[in-house]
């Protein structure tokens, strides 16, 4: 089973590790979504090397927390993770989005070890966490669900149906993340359709709510401390973020959201990020 004695300023390099890795593995495929990968790494690096019961020699253990990519376009930060936590090799990172690779543009169950359900179609990834608490708690299972959502996702209706039935079913095993960086493909996600005020709306839903710097690995490891203890109720993390965080001509810039670096920005983001490691 993964340690989970990682201290905070091991997770922060290892959230760079992350990023590193992400820029690298973009920048070879040549596409792929590094913005919100960025900008989820510290999470990420917490739940993978300090949060979770997992075990990369058994991938279906069946008493090992789930972690559900909801926005799964973002599968480099996921694939990342896995490697560096030893589910595959590092060196197949740079297989990804490539014909024949099981690194796809979304993540696919059964392909990759560590990858719990496909995911891509946003809006999805949240139904499918509460359908495996539900399942979880039935069966008398301590483990908890992880679901990861990005905030432009949040615009599609099934989350918040979602919402209602894991308050319903009372899901404190279910600890669900959203990615506020404010920014989606179009640009900023108040333009496209309006959010806020996001905490309100999940605790209208009866959901728990913590609201974080989500590049403060303090403030995320509290969090999920605090989550855990849950006794009825599903809990929301809301980590206001930087999209393209870690890189200083990605960071609030929409523009990399679904597009990698070219070779000379490539060179440039893994210098800074390198100094950062």
């Amino acid at each position: 089973m993964v340690t989970t004695e990682y201290s905070i300023e091991e997770l922060e390099r290892k959230a760079n590790i992350l990023r590193l890795d992400v820029i690298e593995a973009t920048s070879e495929a040549k596409s792929g979504h590094p913005g919100g990968s960025l900008s989820s790494a510290d999470l990420m690096a917490a739940l993978f090397f300090r949060v979770m019961r997992h075990d990369p020699t058994d991938p279906m253990w069946e008493d090992r927390d789930r972690f559900i990519l909801s926005k799964g376009h973002v599968a480099p930060i996921l694939y990342a993770s896995l490697a560096e936590a030893g589910y595959f090799p590092k060196e197949d990172l740079l297989t990804l989005r490539k014909i024949g690779s099981c690194l796809q543009g979304h993540p696919v169950r059964g392909k990759v070890p560590g990858v719990e359900m496909s995911t891509g179609s946003l809006g999805q990834g949240l139904s499918m966490a509460c359908g495996i608490a539900l399942a979880g708690k039935m069966d008398g299972r301590d483990h908890r669900i992880f679901c990861l959502l990005g905030d432009g996702e949040l615009q599609s209706g099934q989350n918040w149906e979602a919402a209602m039935f894991a308050h319903h079913y009372h899901l404190n095993n279910l600890i669900a993340f959203v990615d506020r960086n404010r920014l989606q493909i179009t640009g900023d996600t108040e333009n496209a359709m309006s959010l806020d005020p996001l905490p309100d709306k999940w605790r209208a839903f009866g959901w728990n709510v913590i609201i974080v710097d989500g590049h403060s690995m303090v403030q995320i490891i509290e969090a999920c401390a605090k989550a855990k203890k849950a006794e009825t109720n599903p809990t929301v993390v809301i980590m206001n973020t930087i999209k393209g965080k870690g890189v200083s001509f990605m960071e609030n810039n929409y523009e990399y959201h679904g597009k990698a670096c070219k070779d000379i920005e490539r060179d440039k983001a893994m210098k800074e990020l390198e100094y950062k490691i």
